[in-house]
């Protein structure tokens, strides 16, 4: 289930366990009105995150384009060992700031 947190100037997008074809709408739809903002400094946490289809890329790629637009920030935080490779291997990596879980 995603949640979405306000802490020190930043908004948290909590991901759940899953990204894939079955929720990746209602994902989509849960986070837009954190992308409403200007100037919005947003961190993904994804230390729950277990699986990402493509369609979880989609919503990744789209929404550090929206916040880059609107003169935000974006990372990616809490990544586990598989994810951080996916993101790697499709070059996500290049382009956004993604941290591992420590």
């Amino acid at each position: 289930m995603t949640q979405i947190l306000k802490e020190g100037g930043k908004t948290i997008i909590k991901t759940g366990s899953r990204i894939d074809t079955m929720n990746a709408d209602e994902f989509e739809n849960a986070i837009q009105p954190a992308l409403d903002e200007t100037g919005v400094n947003l961190e993904m946490d994804c230390s729950e995150l277990t699986y990402m289809a493509s369609s979880g890329l989609r919503i990744i790629q789209k929404t550090m384009r929206t916040v880059m637009m609107k003169k935000g920030q974006f990372k990616i935080v809490n990544v586990n060992p598989a994810i951080y490779k996916v993101l790697q291997m499709t070059g996500f990596t290049k382009f956004m700031t993604v941290e591992q879980k420590a």
